[in-house]
C-alpha cells in the first residue's frame, strides 16, 4: 500500500488522467441514458461467448444483429477475440456481460500508456498527459466507449491493444509488443499491416544503433512465434465454423451472400473518399441545421490523424524526414485504401469511425522522429484539439440519441 502511495505522490499524472477521464464518461452517460457500465443490446460476443459454454460455434438467431448464415446455421461475423474476454465474464454475469465498462477499461489503458510513453521519451508530463487524452477523445473513438456494443467492442479492444503493441516495443519489449499486435488482428483483420510496421521500425532501431541480424533476429523471434500461434488459433476457429481459415463471417452476411453486395472493392473507394477528406459535419435540412450521422471528414473528426498529414508533409519539406516515419506513413496510407474500401465506410457513425483504427499511426509517428523526444505540439494544434474535443462532445450525444 505504501509503496502505491508513493508512486502516486512521485506521479499524480495517471490517477488525475483516470479521474478526468471518469468524469468526462459520466457526463456523457447522464445526458444519454446510456448505463455507464452495464450490458449492450448488441452482444453479439456475448451470445458467442454462451454458445461456447454449450460446446458449439453456432447461436441463437437474433434478426437484429449482423449474423452469418452458413449451411443453415447462424454465426457471429466478427472475429472472436472480444469473446474470448468475455467467456469467463459469462460466469460471473450470465448474459448481462459489462460490455460498456469494457471499451472503457481498454481506452482508459490506451491513454495511459500514450502518455507514460510519451513522458518516458521526456515529454513533459502535462503536455504529454494532454495529449494522450485528446487524441483519443477529441476523435470518432469517444462515442465508441459509451456503449459496448458488437461493432464497437472490437474496435476499442483493437485501439488498445495496438497502442500497448507500440507503447511496449518503445520500451524494447518485442515479443509483448508482437503478441499484443497479434491479438488486435483478431479484432481488426486489417490491422495486420500493423504488424509490417512493428518489425521493420524495430529492425531499423537495431542497426542504427549499431546491433547485427542476429540480435534482431533473436529479439524478435519469440514474438513472432507468439503472433503466429494467435494466427493459427484464429484460422482453426474460422476454418471449424465456414471451412476457410481466412474467413471471419462477413461473406455469409444476406446482404453480400443473397444480396448481391460487394464488401469491398475499388469502386467504392471515390464516394468514400469524398466523405473521408470533403464531408462536411453538418447540412441544411427544411431550414434546419443538423449533424450528418452518416460520415463526415476525418480531417475534422480526428485532429491527430490531420497532424499526421501535416508533419509528414513538414518533414518532407524541411528534409527532416527518417526512414521509419517514411515507412509508417506509407502503411498508414495503405491502411486508409482498405478502409476507403469498405461499402459502408461506418455507416451511422459520428465522424469517421472507421478511421479510429487509425489513431495509433499518429501517437507512433511522434515517437519515431529523428530527435530523441516527441515532436513538440503547436499551439494551434492545442487549440485545434480543444474545439474538436468539445464538438465531439456534443456529437457523441447527438449520435445516440
Amino acid at each position: 500500500m505504501r509503496s502505491v502511495i508513493r508512486r502516486i505522490a512521485n506521479d499524480p499524472v495517471p490517477v488525475l488522467l483516470v479521474l478526468l477521464m471518469g468524469i468526462t464518461w459520466t457526463g456523457l452517460h447522464l445526458v444519454t441514458g446510456i448505463p455507464f457500465a452495464g450490458t449492450s443490446a448488441y452482444k453479439s460476443y456475448t451470445l458467442q461467448a454462451m454458445a461456447w459454454r454449450e460446446g458449439h460455434t453456432w447461436v441463437n438467431n437474433l434478426s437484429y444483429l449482423e449474423l452469418a448464415v452458413y449451411e443453415g446455421r447462424y454465426y457471429v461475423s466478427f472475429p472472436p477475440l472480444p469473446s474470448v474476454v468475455l467467456f469467463p465474464l459469462t460466469f460471473l454475469f450470465g448474459w448481462d456481460t459489462p460490455d460498456n465498462l469494457l471499451v472503457k477499461l481498454y481506452t482508459c489503458t490506451a491513454v495511459l500508456m500514450m502518455y507514460r510513453a510519451l513522458n518516458n521519451l521526456g515529454e513533459n508530463r502535462i503536455k504529454a498527459a494532454a495529449w494522450a487524452f485528446l487524441s483519443a477523445f477529441a476523435s470518432s473513438l469517444l462515442p465508441l466507449t459509451l456503449e459496448g456494443a458488437v461493432w464497437y467492442h472490437a474496435q476499442v479492444l483493437a485501439y488498445g491493444l495496438i497502442t500497448a503493441s507500440i507503447y511496449f516495443l518503445t520500451a524494447d519489449r518485442p515479443a509483448v509488443s508482437l503478441l499484443c499486435y497479434a491479438l488486435s488482428v483478431a479484432c481488426r483483420p486489417f490491422d495486420a499491416l500493423y504488424g509490417i510496421l512493428l518489425i521493420a521500425v524495430y529492425s531499423l532501431i537495431c542497426i542504427r544503433e549499431g546491433k547485427n541480424v542476429k540480435y534482431v533476429i533473436r529479439r524478435l523471434r519469440t514474438g513472432v512465434i507468439a503472433g503466429l500461434c494467435v494466427a493459427v488459433m484464429i484460422g482453426a476457429y474460422n476454418a471449424i465454423r465456414f471451412g476457410n481459415p481466412l474467413e471471419f463471417g462477413h461473406n455469409y452476411l444476406p446482404e453480400f451472400s443473397t444480396q448481391g453486395g460487394i464488401q469491398f472493392s475499388l469502386a467504392h473507394v471515390p464516394k468514400n473518399a469524398k466523405v473521408c477528406f470533403c464531408g462536411m459535419p453538418f447540412s441544411i435540412s427544411d431550414g434546419k441545421l443538423s449533424l450528418n450521422k452518416f460520415g463526415f471528414s476525418v480531417l475534422i473528426a480526428c485532429p491527430a490523424i490531420l497532424f499526421l498529414f501535416i508533419r509528414f508533409m513538414i518533414d518532407l519539406f524541411r528534409k527532416n524526414m527518417n526512414t521509419e516515419r517514411a515507412v509508417l506513413f506509407a502503411v498508414f496510407l495503405v491502411h486508409l485504401l482498405l478502409i476507403l474500401m469498405h461499402r459502408t465506410f461506418g455507416a451511422y457513425q459520428f465522424g469517421a469511425r472507421y478511421c479510429a483504427d487509425l489513431l495509433p499511426y499518429a501517437f507512433f509517428y511522434r515517437l519515431i522522429g529523428k530527435s530523441d523526444k516527441p515532436d513538440p505540439v503547436t499551439v494551434g494544434e492545442w487549440v485545434w484539439l480543444i474545439v474538436i474535443f468539445g464538438f465531439t462532445l456534443y456529437g457523441s450525444v447527438a449520435i445516440t440519441l
